[in-house]
């Protein structure tokens, strides 16, 4: 089996599981940015957010939400939380099998997920707005096709 996680959900690689049920599994990531890291994936294998159907991520979603709280309410006292999916080898996904890290924020931390988002800016923000629109409206067309 070339997919880690699809081992982890066949039982033949380790994982500290934190939550399962029929269709998503959630334990911790073995390198985790701050304790209680958990990954949420969904036991059916797809790759990515191109080819994973949008109930499946609602599904992960709802699953990374009560993680999130769970993080809270427990002994890891969590302030807050960073709920993320890396989407492909250029946004840093490094295991090719969609998955969404809840990652527990303490406040003062020093992690930095967001730095320089104060001063990020796009020169173009309505050309970008334009592509995305575009793109939008070729993907409803190609679905009513």
């Amino acid at each position: 089996m070339s997919c880690v996680f699809c081992a982890v959900v066949a039982g033949d690689a380790p994982a500290v599981r934190i939550f399962e049920d029929d269709d998503y599994l959630a334990f911790l990531d073995i390198r985790p940015f701050t304790r209680g890291h958990t990954l949420v994936i969904p036991k059916q294998h797809s790759v990515d957010l191109t080819d994973t159907p949008p109930e499946t991520l609602a599904g992960m979603l709802a699953v990374g939400q009560r993680i999130a709280r769970a993080s809270r309410d427990s002994g890891l006292h969590a302030d807050g939380n960073n709920l993320v999916i890396n989407d492909g080898r250029a946004a840093f996904q490094s295991v090719f099998h969609i998955h969404l890290h809840v990652v527990p924020r303490r406040n003062g931390d020093k992690l930095s997920f967001a730095k320089g988002m104060v001063v990020r800016r796009d020169p173009d923000r309505e050309r970008t707005g334009e592509l995305l629109r575009a793109a939008l409206a070729d993907a409803d067309s190609a679905q009513s096709d």
